[in-house]
């Protein structure tokens, strides 16, 4: 029986794309609020997407390139996130669990980089 292997990172990178853009919703409709959220929704949605490139890359450096493009995504998400709950548009907890998921996103993303690096380079 041939069972499908689970794509951890992609996975959650998809889920983390689907509260981004829920919480991008809340911003406009609730509080009118569409520039901030509107780059929030654009990096937030990028990492996903990047990751999902990557699986199609043209060759290891490709692959690398590819997540390390969607690591500085991440991190730039993180920095919307940091923003949002400084002006207090976001609340504490609602900063800290999607700050908790991106930066356990940016984590695998970080430590899938350095093991193809590793094996890049053995």
């Amino acid at each position: 029986m041939n069972v499908e292997r689970k794509d951890i990172l992609k996975e959650k990178s998809f889920h983390f794309a689907i509260r981004v853009a829920n919480l991008c919703l809340f911003l406009n409709n609730e509080k009118k609020e569409f520039v901030l959220s509107k780059q929030l929704l654009r990096s937030g949605t990028a990492v996903g997407a990047l990751i999902r490139e990557s699986k199609n890359a043209e060759s290891k450096a490709d692959f690398i390139h590819k997540l390390g493009i969607a690591q500085k995504e991440c991190d730039e998400t993180l920095y919307w996130l940091e923003l949002l709950e400084g002006i207090k548009l976001i609340n504490k907890i609602e900063y800290d669990s999607m700050s908790t998921d991106a930066t356990g996103l940016l984590k695998m993303i970080r430590s899938s980089i350095i093991t193809a690096k590793k094996n890049l380079y053995s």
